[in-house]
């Protein structure tokens, strides 16, 4: 390092190269060149300011003139400031107080001015340098954001070109494993070494191995240069090292770079078996396929939809989208749960015979239940209300060895879904047709319901005894409906019996088995018992009670039974005869106890392994009841076209009923024939019906919904009846259908309007009208027709048309009130506040009566 003074040194002068300066009195500026390594230097301006001595009688010099501020001179004038030694000062020149005071002024305002003039400098340069700045600043921003605008066009044309090189990934895949073969390699040798920067010196800090496992992201500083040199000193200065060199870091991301660039390297694509339900949301399709969701919502946005991963698609849908992604598919539905319930296969070796079923129908009164009483021995139609059987009677009959199932269905019109039951039960139809009524309406019904569920009918002509009976009438008019019996050249068996007299029983026996040879009915008795719910009830005291026939394994107590929507393991069975029995084999009718709740009639049953099955599958059969149940409620809400159609139908009258049977099927009895009853103005609605007791909340429900309470065969508990007659609530009892239909109907026609009928009374004309002060115009009137009343109503007619309808106010004949006028002769009338009258109108008289209608 050298220092070197420069020689440049002047007096304060103004040039026309460098700004106006001042420079303080007794003082020298000198720059001072300093020289490092490696040819760097660095100029120091150094100052010497020396003291100036002055005398009370020394004479100031020329040269001190405040005029040399103010001239420009010539660089040499600046000599004898630069040859004064430091050492040796000359004297200061004498100094006069009044021009020391003007002196020193004027270098007080030329101060001010060199320090305006230098502010202003320094203000328009750091103006410009802000001018500076902003344009970078808006230059680097446009240039961020067009990186960033090129930044995504390039994602973009690679997703695009990676859609379309997808077909070509396997290969592509096998040459990036062959290539990156030596770089697993390196990365092995790599992670073996400690690596390190070499630094040498003695101010080289001393650091530990550092393991990628355990390192923490770096702190913020202020440089990474800085950060890696630490202190600098001399010899690091000095030496040749302080080239930028590989950091721990960068070896670091080096390595984890690697890393991922092996575990991310394109694998071959698996393509799986995607089950698929009926319904199903993007994303779990995508977890089933094991794809992104991302990825199928772009294949639907191809597609022009717009979905979300939580949007729900169906099966068909979900399906093409798999297949498009190379997976197979494989449909189920929440039904399948139900698969292996039913229809099990059994081998023929396995199968062993049973005892036909027969069902028992016809007319209501044609002798069905008598003629089963005849057969069983027992009376069975005394206990049932009215003569009449309204329950679904199943019995188990021994004649000569071999066991005959008998169904008994009632013939009452309301109960066809029980007759279409019996039918789909059943092996054999026996048709009875009573011999003095022929073929009536519920005959035409049951021949369908066989006929439907194909299955072979024997006709039973009953009442031969009877003095009007006419077999061969009955033989003619079942051929208008295509049932030929064999006396008429057909197939169909036909037996002529007596079941008061027993008359011909046997024979209708013999028939029965030779008919169930001919079918050769078989069954496996050593299974899960399946079959069909004929009947159930809610039973105080015992529960749900549901009459079901066993129709193929056999039912035992402790079996896991599923009815429908309600399951339950067996606790009893009971067989027609009121005992207790340890097995149920084919074609056995028992009732069942111990299941959760009440079956509907003609579901059918099957026994399953375990309750989880059990629960499970009326769980899904429950839930699918309310669906359809929410739909049909939705529908009936649904289009512009049924809210109209509501609209115009808002004068609809409703009776609201809670009905409580005794069994299910009378239930959707009296349901079936409520409807019918119902027309565009009344209609019953059943706000609750079920099997069961009346019970306190049927009460609270019926209270609430303003209903009335029947009970069919049924009656309330205590509490009950004191809620009931607390609320007011009638609560009505009934045993026989038809009594309950018949006052409905007759409630149902007291909610009807009544209907308004015109009578015609009789005509009048107008001959002259009277304008009377006080009272108006009086018409003078001959009766031409009939007869006018006062108080009834009046039609005032003008060249046949109506022009005012209204009452009178008076009718008089001469001067006094009369009732009514006979034909034939003269009055005065006048209007209620009408007076347009004309000679020439017809006044009708008529009558106006209201008609109540009924049903």
């Amino acid at each position: 390092m050298s220092d070197t003074k420069s020689g440049d040194d002047k007096t304060l002068s103004v040039t026309p190269k460098k700004t106006l300066t001042l420079k303080r009195p007794g003082t020298e500026q000198g720059t001072v060149r300093q020289s490092f390594s490696h040819g760097r230097t660095k100029a120091v301006v150094v100052e010497t300011k020396k003291r100036k001595f002055s005398l009370p009688g020394d004479k100031p010099e020329p040269a001190a003139a405040p005029v040399s501020v103010f001239t420009p001179k010539p660089p040499v004038a600046a000599a004898p400031v630069v040859q004064q030694a430091p050492k040796a000062p000359p004297p200061p020149p004498p100094v006069e107080r009044g021009g020391m005071v003007l002196n020193e002024l004027s270098r007080n305002e030329m101060e001010a001015r060199r320090r305006a003039l230098e502010g202003s400098k320094v203000r328009d340069v750091e103006d410009r340098q802000r001018a500076i700045d902003e344009a970078k600043r808006r230059a680097e921003d446009e240039e961020r954001r067009r990186r960033e605008r090129e930044e995504s066009a390039r994602r973009q044309a690679e997703e695009e070109a990676r859609l379309q090189a997808e077909a070509e990934s396997r290969r592509r895949a096998e040459e990036e494993a062959r290539r990156r073969a030596p770089l697993a390699a390196e990365l092995a040798t790599v992670d073996d070494e400690d690596i390190k920067p070499k630094r040498t010196g003695a101010g080289a800090p001393v650091r530990r191995p550092v393991t990628p496992e355990v390192a923490r992201p770096a702190k913020p500083t202020k440089g990474e240069e800085d950060r890696r040199r630490g202190k600098l000193t001399l010899n690091a200065a000095l030496s040749d090292e302080d080239a930028r060199a590989r950091s721990l870091s960068s070896m670091r991301r080096r390595q984890e770079k690697f890393k991922r660039a092996l575990h991310n390297e394109p694998r071959e694509k698996v393509m799986r078996e995607v089950i698929l339900p009926e319904t199903i949301t993007i994303q779990e399709l995508a977890q089933r396929m094991s794809e992104r969701a991302v990825d199928v919502v772009k294949f639907f946005m191809k597609q022009g939809q717009i979905l979300k991963p939580g949007d729900v698609i169906d099966a068909d849908t979900a399906e093409l989208v798999a297949t498009e992604f190379g997976h197979t598919v494989r449909r189920v539905a929440e039904s399948d749960i139900e698969e292996g319930l039913f229809n099990i296969a059994d081998r023929p070796e396995d199968l062993e015979p049973r005892p036909p079923v027969v069902t028992i129908m016809g007319h209501v009164d044609h002798g069905k239940t008598s003629l089963l009483d005849a057969i069983r021995n027992a009376n069975v139609v005394s206990g049932e209300a009215g003569g009449i059987t309204q329950h679904i009677g199943a019995y188990q009959v021994e004649k000569n060895g071999h066991k005959i199932t008998f169904i008994d269905t009632p013939g009452h019109a309301a109960f066809t879904a029980m007759r279409a039951r019996g039918a789909q039960a059943t092996d054999i139809a026996i048709l009875v047709v009573a011999a003095d009524d022929s073929v009536m309406p519920q005959t035409i019904e049951s021949i369908s319901h066989a006929k439907a569920a194909g299955v072979p009918i024997i006709v039973a002509i009953n009442k031969i005894d009877k003095h009007d009976a006419d077999p061969q009438k009955v033989r003619s008019e079942l051929l208008r409906h295509e049932v030929f019996v064999e006396s008429m050249g057909g197939e169909v068996l036909d037996v002529e019996v007596s079941a008061t007299k027993g008359t011909n029983l046997d024979k209708l026996l013999e028939a029965i088995l030779l008919q169930a040879e001919i079918l050769d009915l078989k069954a496996n008795p050593d299974r899960t018992a399946e079959g069909v719910v004929i009947e159930a009830q809610l039973d105080k005291g015992r529960g749900p009670v549901a009459t079901v026939l066993v129709q193929t394994g056999t039912l035992m107590p402790g079996d896991i039974l599923v009815a429908g929507n309600e399951w339950g393991r067996v606790r009893a069975l009971v067989n027609d005869r009121g005992g207790q029995i340890k097995e149920a084999p084919p074609a056995m009718p028992v009732e069942v106890l111990g299941l959760q709740g009440t079956p509907q009639a003609g579901d059918r049953f099957a026994v399953v392994n375990n309750e989880a099955r059990a629960r499970e599958i009326t769980e899904y059969r429950q839930r699918l009841a309310r669906e359809k149940a929410v739909a049909k409620h939705a529908g009936q809400r649904g289009s512009l076209e049924q809210m109209m159609s509501q609209l115009q139908t808002s004068g609809l009258k409703e009776f609201p009923l809670v009905i409580k049977g005794d069994v299910q099927g009378s239930i959707e009895a009296i349901n079936a024939a409520l409807d019918k009853l119902g027309t565009d103005e009344v209609r019953a609605r059943i706000v609750h019906a079920g099997a069961g007791g009346i019970t306190e909340s049927d009460v609270s429900l019926a209270e609430t919904s303003g209903a009335a309470i029947i009970g069919f065969n049924v009656r309330a508990n205590v509490q009950a009846r004191a809620a009931a007659a607390a609320a007011g609530i009638e609560i009505r009892y009934y045993s026989i259908i038809y009594n309950l239909v018949d006052d409905v109907k007759a409630a149902l026609s007291g909610l009807l309007s009544p209907e308004r009928r015109e009578t015609f009374i009789g005509n009048a004309e107008i001959l002259e009208i009277f304008d009377i002060t006080k009272v108006g115009k009086i018409a003078g009137c001959r009766v031409t027709e009939g007869k006018v009343e006062r108080g009834a109503g009046v039609r005032l007619i003008r060249d046949n048309v109506v022009i005012h309808e209204g009452t009178l106010k008076t009718l008089k004949r001469f001067k006094d009130e009369v009732a009514e006028v006979p034909g034939g002769q003269e009055c005065g009338m006048a209007f209620q506040n009408y007076e347009d009258m004309r000679v020439g109108d017809v006044i009708e008289c008529f009558r106006v009566e209201m008609v109540t209608r009924t049903l």
